[in-house]
């Protein structure tokens, strides 16, 4: 549901949007269900221009239909792939990190997804120079490890601290503040305020699965309506503002199979376009590895099942593995 803010059409301005709350009237189904005549004697607002908000606002919230070569030609001209500092996991997501997607990383406790997140984040705002929000939501960010990282992409200081700045950190352990996070984030880039940031390309979370788990006792029905209400803000973010979103999720086994599957059940899982699992190589009694496999467990773009080694030690990736099929994901 749109909020009415400044900025959102010509001729809303924030004296008017003052008046509206004032009124009961937040939201742009609110404004364009309201008797015109009756807000403005309510508001003392000029008539004809609230019917010229009015106008404006139904043309660009309506739903009327588009034609395939039009939205192709939009998909082309918002979209960018980003890279993710390993070749490897690039060629399994075919170049990169789409722009206008989420993307997910699921894998048990210890698989890497935290590493994986902030290997992203460095290459985004290192090698693109592009800022990042970045949500914990497990107290998993570790400033010092991502530095480790900057590290070793470059020696020069001054680029290690300006990547860092471009870094923007928020802590949001449950959903509600979560979608505060990101209704915050929607309405500064709507309003073209996000300057203090920079240019944002990349959002993060680690992990959905955290936050929305605690809601799946008791009245599920509540907690999968929040739950989707998440879902639809993250790809609204993605969509609207051509930003690529990554989010980490927990794995269960099937209780049939035994084969691994990821959390948070089948209402979920439309929400990523692509979904990569992560999983531990076998380690010695005597060394813990940190060679992990990636598999491609959901694509718009490419065959699932294909495989590539990790290292997420220094997240630098090794030449890619002979597909193989993954079954039950």
């Amino acid at each position: 549901m749109v909020v009415l803010r400044a900025g959102l059409c010509p001729g809303l301005t924030e004296d008017m949007i003052q008046l509206l709350r004032a009124n009961g009237i937040r939201t742009v189904v609110d404004f364009v269900s309201s008797d015109m005549e009756d807000v403005a004697q309510k508001c003392s607002l000029s008539y004809k221009a609230l019917v010229a908000v009015r106008r404006v606002l139904l043309a660009q919230f309506s739903a009327f239909p588009a034609n395939g070569a039009d939205l192709y030609e939009e998909l082309k001209s918002s979209m960018a792939i980003l890279p993710t500092g390993s070749p490897s996991l690039d060629k399994l997501l075919d170049s990169g990190l789409y722009t206008g997607e989420v993307t997910e990383l699921m894998g048990a406790p210890g698989s890497g997804k935290t590493q994986v997140c902030l290997g992203i984040a460095a290459s985004v705002s290192l090698g693109l120079k592009q800022h990042v929000l970045f949500l914990d939501s497990t107290g998993g960010f570790t400033a010092s490890r991502l530095y480790q990282m900057l590290q070793a992409r470059t020696e020069d200081e001054e680029e290690q601290l300006e990547a860092l700045q471009r870094i923007q950190v928020v802590r949001a352990f449950d959903i509600y503040e979560m979608l505060s996070a990101l209704q915050d984030l929607r309405d500064r880039l709507s309003q073209q305020v996000v300057s203090s940031m920079g240019p944002l390309k990349v959002v993060v979370i680690d992990s959905v699965s955290a936050v929305i788990y605690p809601l799946l006792g008791g009245k599920q029905s509540e907690g999968l309506a929040i739950m989707m209400q998440l879902a639809k803000e993250l790809k609204t973010l993605a969509r609207e503002f051509s930003l690529a979103v990554v989010v980490t999720n927990q794995v269960t086994r099937d209780s049939s199979t035994g084969l691994l599957k990821p959390a948070l059940g089948r209402s979920w899982s439309f929400v990523p376009s692509t979904r990569v699992l992560l999983e531990s190589k076998e380690a010695t009694w005597e060394k813990v590895t940190t060679q992990r496999v990636a598999s491609l467990a959901k694509s718009p773009r490419q065959p699932t099942g294909i495989q590539v080694e990790l290292d997420i030690g220094n997240f630098e990736a090794r030449e890619p593995s002979p597909a193989t099929p993954t079954q039950g994901l």
